[in-house]
């Protein structure tokens, strides 16, 4: 007869944890970071926007659109962003091709070019504002030469105002667009430039063909950049005209420190987020790289 064997059970092993995987600590950082500084202060602030002392509610965004500053502050915002960005651009890019030609002393010209990236916009501010003030440089120099003054900051003069705070603006923020433009061009190796050049390509025929297609996520980052700080323009318009013009910042700074309600400053502070986020939306469609580029 056959002996009966004894039946073997599995030895339970040791259990295994589920490990987390190696992305999302990585990213673990940045989620709690933005998190903490972007998604929790943007609930905080619809909120505020969006909710009275007896539930939700809309009263503080029609306030908001009913107050007289509002529309003003939304033209010269628009207009601002629709002048400034451009003539930047123009600018920075002119500049960085010249750089990148390695003139005699480049290097000179590029720190003197970014200089007033380190100058605070309320510096800014105060230095255009010893020019263009009643008895600034610029009347001085007109007195002197016969014409006589202007007083380039008076309320009633918006045009001049404007161009004042855009002149401001254009010295202080083309430094930003000229780095970044400088930084996409060193990554752009020559030899493309260089066969464009030998198959008789002219100046801008490389210029449009070769430079500016490889330059594409350079100018991307650089127009989203700038046009989000441009909508957030406060501390030299304010230091040049005041409320005089007003700027969509500027109101909510005036309903949240002036005025003192903070639930249409969120208001406003949420239109200023809604046109950035669209603005960034659309540049990065327009600017897209299409499949048919690449082939």
């Amino acid at each position: 007869m056959l002996e009966a064997r004894p039946r073997r059970y599995p030895v339970p092993g040791p259990v295994r944890r589920a490990r987390i995987p190696t992305a999302v600590l990585l990213i673990a950082p940045s989620l709690i970071f933005m998190t903490a500084l972007f998604v929790w202060p943007m609930i905080v602030g619809i909120g505020q926007a969006f909710t009275g002392g007896d539930g939700p509610t809309t009263a503080y965004l029609r306030r908001m659109v009913a107050d007289p500053s509002f529309w003003p502050a939304v033209r010269y915002t628009a207009l601002l962003i629709v002048v400034l960005i451009p003539i930047q651009f123009a600018f920075a890019l002119t500049m960085a091709l010249l750089l990148r030609e390695r003139p005699r002393f480049a290097g000179v010209y590029f720190y003197l070019w970014v200089v007033p990236l380190a100058i605070s916009d309320l510096a800014a501010g105060l230095v255009w504002l010893s020019i263009f003030t009643d008895r600034g440089y610029l009347n001085s120099v007109l007195d002197q030469l016969g014409v006589g003054t202007y007083a380039w900051l008076q309320f009633d003069h918006p045009v001049t105002m404007f161009t004042a705070v855009l002149i401001a603006e254009l010295w202080r923020a083309t430094s930003l667009v000229l780095v970044i433009v400088v930084a996409g061009l060193q990554g752009i190796p020559k030899d493309y430039d260089e066969a464009a050049a030998v198959f008789g390509a002219s100046y801008w025929q490389r210029l449009r063909y070769v430079l500016l297609p490889q330059l594409r996520p350079s100018l991307q980052v650089a127009i989203i950049l700038r046009t989000i700080l441009a909508l957030q323009t406060f501390a030299v318009a304010q230091a040049l005209t005041g409320r005089n013009l007003p700027l969509l910042v500027g109101e909510t700074y005036r309903w949240y420190n002036v005025l003192l309600n903070p639930n249409v400053a969120a208001a406003l502070a949420l239109v200023v987020l809604a046109v950035s986020l669209l603005a960034a939306v659309g540049y990065l469609r327009l600017l897209r790289e299409h499949p048919e580029a690449r082939a």
